[in-house]
């Protein structure tokens, strides 16, 4: 009955994963899509962290009792974990793109929000429903949303914009303006006048390539 209960809070949470403004778009090139966001301050006013309940149990095939969290690092493994009881991971391989390190023990790894959970409140999260916020601390349909990343390199970063920080792998910069882009559209977030300066400055060199944004869930 438990594993029923799981699968279908699940199922639930996939069924339910869409907001009024879901959004389908793709943008000729990555300054086009930052042309595109609304710019408003931000506003830390309300925030704690566990008014968005993340990593809530996912379950799926082969990860049966896994959080969204344990889920993520599974699905980034280079070599994939042993998936033991109570979802335990044992041996595996990853790559953390923030630093540029391999890991070999998933116990070393965070899973990061690209778009922090704070970061996201100030832009435009604080008006969400609960559910919502559920739903965006746990989304795993986009792929660029929740990334496994070595501790250090998550506290580093921790709630900052790239006004503020960078991953030190410069190699991915681009990647990662590209990718931080797509989900404050993909969630109507707002950004403000420093963060959209830091992104155009840090687009500068990358190759114009085409954005293609995740619609939300319907």
């Amino acid at each position: 009955m438990r594993k029923i209960g799981l699968i279908l809070t699940s199922l639930l949470l996939i069924l339910s994963t869409s907001q009024s403004n879901a959004i389908n778009k793709s943008y000729a090139s990555v300054q086009k899509a930052i042309d595109s966001l609304k710019v408003a301050d931000e506003i830390r006013t309300g925030y704690v962290r566990t008014k968005f309940k993340h990593w809530i149990t996912i379950s799926r095939p082969g990860q049966i009792g896994c959080d969204s969290r344990k889920s993520v690092i599974i699905d980034e493994a280079i070599i994939k974990p042993v998936v033991g009881k109570n979802c335990s991971l044992s041996g595996g391989k990853w790559f953390s793109i923030y630093d540029n390190i391999e890991i070999t023990d998933p116990g070393k790894l965070d899973v990061d929000h690209m778009v922090p959970l704070a970061e996201a409140w100030d832009s435009g999260a604080s008006t969400w429903t609960d559910l919502q916020r559920q739903q965006y601390a746990n989304d795993m349909v986009d792929p660029r949303h929740l990334i496994a990343v070595t501790g250090s390199s998550n506290r580093s970063k921790s709630d900052q914009d790239p006004a503020d920080w960078i991953p030190v792998n410069k190699a991915y910069t681009c990647e990662y303006i590209a990718n931080w882009v797509e989900i404050k559209i993909r969630w109507s977030l707002s950004v403000d006048a420093k963060e959209k300066s830091a992104l155009i400055s840090n687009l500068k060199g990358c190759k114009v390539v085409k954005l293609l944004v995740t619609p939300l869930t319907k």
